[in-house]
């Protein structure tokens, strides 16, 4: 068929397709339209009159259920980002105008292709780095030490160069070489997220620039420091997490809280325990003689527990954090533990973020409902990762409905179901999916999210100097964080 006739086809598609009808196909003198609505777009299968209309049928469905294997929503900007490997499946389901006896499992096996010998490859490329590199650094340990020692005994640092180079220049340049690599060694930079897997891992024509990204992200892990001109997704997620407070004061506190949780998968809560701690940092030393306001709306029952030298009676009385001689000043340039709190509780309305699991045997395997529900209000959940285990060796999970986005880990075998926020106008959502499994498989169910307000109400929302009870000006840093939070 030619270009031209295919463009005719489609192009008379839409006005053949007639709305409010239940058959979803359409006859023409020459070919048969087969389609399938799908939200907003339509899968259509074009073929000839005499064909099967029962495979046909049979075959669009298998189109239709590859496209969220690839596609997150079925949006056309979507399919267009995602083409090439549509077009891939697409070509192993049908290959010179016939069907061919596939399934979905086949398709994605087919697709992968996961080749035994690139990932051999790979870890000996990957090795012979490594073993480059701590050779490089035990060089550079041997030179500088060889220069410090003629330092020492007054001597002239010896030349390591060649061709007439001199002592002294040689000893500039050892100096040049182990300072640049002992200065690379001091920061550690955290290791960049993991990619999303995506759903094609072949050894693929021109992915030179994939393996170069992949190289730096390995120097970045081992601490090295790469300067790099583009700046990616990766570079400005990590820029977010690791920015540091705004505006910090000379008074300055840090609450933190950290929640260990572990639920039943039919309901109840085993155990929730939440610590939390006001830390008080002074960056200037006219400002050491402080006391803090505590508000303090907590009606969960937590238990509060202040530093040995704050006056406990104090606060007791006033809710104030002052030392107990007052004459005394607060440590300067570091952070002191001034209020410390501790809830540990079996009260299934405690639990600020209910999840219900709800796997269900199916003929193919496994139907599993996920559902969320925000119990306390009052919070503002960010980075919400809902990560759910699954079968090693069954591929991928065919996606539903879905709230939110997803990744799918085929090396760890977990799907991650992700929610930029969770607040009180988002405060439930669900996930369905389909894979091979039994209900066991997937627990345990693990959540983590960082917020920037506590979950026990308690504040400081004043500080004044000792003499002359005068305020100050403070800034406050809020973070609720996850130290386990399980659904067993």
């Amino acid at each position: 068929m030619t270009r031209t006739r295919i463009e005719g086809l489609l192009a008379a598609f839409p006005k053949l397709m007639n709305t409010g009808k239940q058959h979803t196909f359409v006859e023409t003198e020459s070919v048969r339209y087969v389609y399938q609505p799908m939200e907003k777009l339509y899968m259509v299968l074009i073929t000839t009159k005499n064909s099967n209309i029962l495979e046909d049928l049979e075959t669009l469905r298998l189109f239709s259920r590859v496209i969220p294997e690839y596609c997150r929503a079925l949006e056309e900007n979507e399919i267009s980002e995602h083409c090439f490997d549509l077009i891939f499946a697409f070509d192993e389901i049908v290959a010179l105008g016939y069907r061919e006896n596939v399934n979905l499992a086949q398709i994605r096996t087919f697709t992968e292709m996961d080749s035994h010998e690139e990932k051999v490859f790979r870890a000996v490329r990957e090795t012979q780095e490594r073993e480059a590199k701590a050779e490089m650094r035990r060089k550079a340990k041997e030179l500088q030490q060889a220069r410090r020692d003629a330092e020492r005994q007054g001597k002239k640092a010896p030349g390591f160069g060649g061709f007439g180079s001199s002592a002294v220049s040689g000893g500039t340049t050892a100096a040049m070489i182990t300072e640049t690599i002992i200065e690379t060694e001091k920061p550690k930079v955290a290791p960049a997220p993991a990619r999303p897997s995506g759903p094609s891992k072949a050894l693929k024509l021109g992915a030179k620039g994939k393996e170069v990204d992949n190289f730096v992200d390995k120097l970045k892990s081992e601490g090295e420091n790469i300067m790099t001109s583009s700046v990616g997704k990766r570079s400005s997620e990590a820029a977010k997490v690791l920015a540091p407070p705004i505006n910090m004061e000379s008074v300055h506190m840090k609450i933190e809280e950290k929640i260990s949780l572990t639920c039943g998968r039919d309901g109840g809560l085993q155990n929730m325990e939440l610590h939390g701690m006001i830390m008080l940092r002074i960056l200037d030393e006219k400002f050491a003689r402080i006391r803090l306001h505590v508000e303090n709306e907590d009606k969960k029952g937590v238990q509060l527990q202040t530093h040995p030298n704050v006056d406990k009676k104090l606060f007791t009385a006033e809710s104030l954090i002052g030392l107990k001689n007052p004459e005394k000043s607060f440590p300067i340039n570091s952070d002191v533990g001034v209020l410390k709190w501790r809830l540990q509780t079996t009260e299934e309305s405690f639990i600020p973020l209910t999840i219900n699991c709800w796997p269900s045997e199916s003929g193919n395997g496994c139907d599993v409902n996920i559902e969320y529900e925000l119990q306390e209000e009052s919070l503002e959940l960010n980075d919400v990762v809902i990560t759910i285990p699954l079968p090693s060796s069954v591929g991928a999970p065919v996606i539903g409905e879905i709230d939110g986005e997803y990744r799918h880990d085929s090396r760890r075998n977990l799907l991650e179901w992700c929610l930029p926020v969770i607040d009180a106008k988002n405060k439930s959502g669900s996930l369905e999916f389909s894979i091979a499994g039994q209900p066991n498989d997937f627990f345990p169910v693990q959540v983590s999210f960082i917020s920037k307000k506590n979950y026990c109400s308690i504040q400081v929302t004043k500080v004044t100097q000792v003499d002359g009870n005068s305020p100050v000006r403070f800034s406050t840093e809020t973070t609720f964080l996850v130290d386990k939070y399980e659904i067993l």
